[in-house]
Formats: C-alpha cells, structure tokens, sequence
C-alpha cells in the first residue's frame, strides 16, 4: 500500500544532509513551508545551497536558515528588501554567495529541470553582468543567454491538502514555485494543512500529480506567516 505520509515533521527531514541544495517554495511568505525550515534548523544541518524565490524575510523561514548560519550558497532573483537584513549582514561579512537570478529565468530553469531538458535559451539578462562568461545566440531577430536547469537535492513544500497518495492542491497565492520545485527536485516533501482519504480529491483539481511527491506531513498549526497565504 502506498502511503507518503509520515509521522512527525522531524521524520519528514530527518536524511537531509549537509551540502544538500534545497528548493523552498513561496513568494515572500506567501507558500513557505515554515515549519519545515524550523525543522531543517532543528536536525542542524549546515553547508546548504538555498534555491527560493528571494532571501528571507524577517525572523522566519529563508531568514531563520541564514541567521542560523546553515546556508553557504543561495539562488534567487530578489535578494534584498526593507526586512532582509539578516541576508545583508551575512552577504556583507562574506559568509553567503549569491547567485542572482530573473525571476522568469529562475522559474524557467526549475520548470526545464523537472522537464527533463538540457538547457534553455532566454533573452532575458542578454547585454547584462548577468551574461557574462554564457554562451549567447540570435534566435528570430532576438539575442538569447543559454541558461541551465536547476535541480535540487530536496524540494520543501506548502500545499493545502493531500492525500496518502500525494496529490496536492494548493490555496490560491501559495501555489507559486510549489509545482515546478515538486518536478525538478530528488525528494519533494511538502506540508500540508489538511490529508483527506483517497478519493476526496477531484482528479481534475489536483496541480501537483503524487508522483513528483515522495513525502507528505500534516501541519495543524500554522506559523503567523503561513496562515498570511
């Protein structure tokens, strides 16, 4: 029988290891799967490559990560806000390395990862810092940057339901980078607000298929950031 469901948040990162490149969902914190990175900062892990959308923000989630110094590498394509600060002091003192990448070419190269293509062709950055040192083409009437996919070793997600199966549904805004990270990553856990019996799900309605999908945890109580998806 399959059942992805695991016992405990603890259980749900409990092989993540040091050196691991980790793809976290969400847009700011709308998505993020807080207690997951709470937990990633529990086991203590550290040497970690963070793929996410920006570089934390406040106290919490990507921020947290980075405060407690686990984080050597991270790629994102909005760096730097009003409460980043705690990216800024790592990033000033040396202690982080950023690869900054467009937001279209960061979901770009997730989404060619979990399609299983080689590279890509953007114009995106073309003429920029950006492109340096990358091979470059005219494509049409348009110069382009070849530009990789991006994988990663585990994928934390937020959903809003699931089955035993998992099946994902997601709530409104929360969905961001969630399906696309499911795809391109080696193991893909995702918290989720609610698991329901197989079945109770539309076939229809579901985003992110069970396949892409090898964990599932449920969280009953959400972070003050969480519930702001």
């Amino acid at each position: 029988m399959v059942d992805k469901v695991m016992g405990s948040i603890t259980e749900a990162v409990a092989d993540i290891m040091d050196g691991a490149s980790v793809m976290i969902g969400g847009f700011g914190t709308a998505g993020m799967p807080d207690q997951l990175i709470d937990a990633l900062i529990a086991r203590g892990v550290g040497d970690l490559t963070i793929i996410n959308n920006n570089a934390g923000n406040g106290e919490a989630g990507v921020a947290a990560l980075i405060k407690a110094g686990r984080v050597r590498k991270i790629i994102c394509s909005f760096p730097r806000q009003s409460d980043s600060h705690h990216f800024d002091a790592a990033y000033r003192a040396g202690r982080i390395e950023l690869e900054l990448v467009p937001q279209g070419n960061l979901a770009a190269r997730i989404q060619a990862a979990g399609a299983g293509l080689g590279a890509i062709f953007t114009p995106t950055g073309y003429g920029t810092l950006l492109a340096e040192g990358k091979e470059t083409r005219k494509i049409g009437d348009v110069d382009h940057v070849l530009e990789y996919p991006i994988h990663a070793d585990v994928a934390l997600i937020k959903a809003h339901r699931a089955d035993r199966w998992g099946n994902l549904t997601y709530r409104k805004t929360a969905r961001n980078f969630g399906p696309i990270m499911a795809m391109a990553a080696r193991t893909t856990i995702a918290q989720v607000a609610e698991i329901v019996p197989l079945g109770a799900i539309d076939p229809e309605v579901v985003i992110t298929p069970g396949i892409f999908v090898q964990r599932v945890v449920q969280v009953r109580s959400e972070t003050q950031h969480a519930t702001a998806a």
